[in-house]
């Protein structure tokens, strides 16, 4: 049996920002890899059918490049989640976690602004007890540019200690995030393609690489 990978995602694009490189590289290195979508957009807004439409095209479109095995769907609203029982919540994902049975997941920091980031990292930590959830070998906490580097709070920010190469990866990953093209922005936009290329760079560069993503190991066990 090959190795599970369960990344969640606050809201659709997070995965790509964060680990999208890293994911492609471990999907092709023979990793089932599932995409738990915590959220939908809020029923007191006013969406329109097109845009509604178009968010589902987006997720299959984004499923089918990446190779996701599995997208599973809490169907939360979004930017609510802090005014939702946290053990409802934490009920919800937990059912997610206990199907698949992940090794691997990848969650977004703590420290992330958004308030969805952080309820969501809040449940991802309390479905990550070994005891309950026994298959979990490793927990891991990506960034995401526009939220993860706006925390100026000490002791909250993100503080890489582990890297993967994507060098091979980069182009494939920038193209699926062009995907969500009312996510992308005009650079300096943190969310756009020249801050996501830059970002990679970057980390790259601290590890010895062309590419990087970079993660905060938070839990292993060998």
């Amino acid at each position: 049996m090959g190795k599970r990978i369960l990344v969640v995602a606050p809201h659709p694009d997070d995965e790509i920002l964060g680990c999208g490189g890293s994911l492609l590289r471990y999907i092709d290195e023979g990793a089932e890899v599932a995409w738990l979508i915590c959220t939908r957009p809020p029923d007191d807004m006013d969406w329109s059918d097109e845009f509604l439409l178009q968010r589902e095209k987006d997720i299959l479109k984004v499923q089918e490049l990446m190779g996701f095995c599995n997208v599973y769907e809490l169907g939360l609203p979004a930017t609510k989640l802090d005014q939702i029982p946290v053990g409802k919540i934490i009920s919800k994902m937990s059912e997610v976690f206990k199907e698949f049975a992940p090794h691997d997941v990848y969650t977004p920091h703590w420290g992330d602004v958004h308030t969805d980031h952080k309820v969501v990292f809040d449940c991802v930590n309390a479905c990550s007890k070994w005891f309950r959830y026994p298959s979990i070998k490793k927990l891991v906490a990506y960034e995401t540019p526009s939220e993860t580097d706006f925390n100026y709070k000490d002791g909250q920010q993100f503080r890489p200690n582990s890297f993967v190469d994507i060098s091979l990866y980069l182009d494939r990953k920038l193209h699926i995030m062009s995907v969500y093209k009312t996510e992308l922005g005009v650079f300096p936009f943190p969310r756009s393609l020249i801050t996501l290329e830059s970002l990679a760079r970057l980390r790259g560069s601290a590890a010895g690489y062309e590419a990087a993503e970079a993660f905060q190991l938070l839990f292993e066990r060998i």
